[in-house]
């Protein structure tokens, strides 16, 4: 193992980048607005993965009760369908365990909940791979906000300058380049890269095992 003082930190958004969860999420979407007079378009829910649960559904509800209803449903749906719909991205397992083994300081930061987080990680066998994980209970201010990535910075003892950000959304490289860390943009997620080039990420990858020449790469301080 290399002296771990002198590697970058890696965080990583989960829903993704991590774990094919995609499907679940739109699944979830459906059967909590079954019965809905509005409710949103496919489109429009993935332009918002990435950031917390309510927030989301409260963009189509006039009442807080009626944001409880539809996330009372989208988590009954979600327990029952989750380790059913979720999985591991190709070369996910491989690289993660190259970097834990070379000795970097790794997070996750997610806008999903605690539970649900550390349930998806248990299921795909990630779990014991991370140093810190930041959910969405942790901080008051969420993605493209930069404070969940300075959270686990801190959490972490290293300095934005001295850190990797890579995600799959917008919101991603939005709260990655206001924490002033390196931002790399993972392809295989929901979003195009037309939709994520105004967020100006430092890198791109097309599959999760493009990340070892970015990383290995990586100047230790950012300019």
């Amino acid at each position: 193992m290399q002296n771990q003082s002198a590697l970058p930190a890696l965080l990583f958004d989960l829903d993704g980048t991590l774990i094919d969860s995609i499907q679940l999420l739109l699944d979830c979407v459906g059967y909590a607005f079954q019965g809905q007079s509005r409710a949103p378009t496919r489109a429009q829910w993935v332009a918002g993965i990435g950031t917390p649960l309510r927030s989301q559904l409260a963009q189509w509800c006039d009442t807080e009760q009626e944001t409880d209803h539809l996330i009372e449903r989208y988590r009954e749906y979600q327990d029952l369908h989750l380790e059913e719909l979720t999985t591991l991205y190709p070369g996910v397992m491989d690289v993660l365990t190259w970097l834990r083994e070379r000795g970097h300081p790794m997070a996750i930061v997610t806008s999903k909940g605690t539970g649900m987080t550390e349930r998806s990680l248990r299921h795909v066998g990630i779990d014991n791979l991370f140093d810190t994980v930041i959910t969405c209970e942790q901080t008051s201010r969420h993605k493209p906000e930069p404070d969940p990535v300075l959270l686990a910075l801190d959490r972490l003892g290293k300095p934005a300058t001295q850190a990797l950000f890579v995600g799959d959304s917008p919101h991603d490289m939005f709260a990655g380049r206001a924490a002033r860390v390196y931002t790399a943009a993972a392809m295989w997620g929901p979003f195009s890269r037309e939709t994520l080039s105004p967020a100006r990420p430092d890198f791109w990858a097309s599959a999760f095992p493009d990340l070892r020449p970015i990383i290995a790469g990586l100047r230790p301080v950012k300019d």
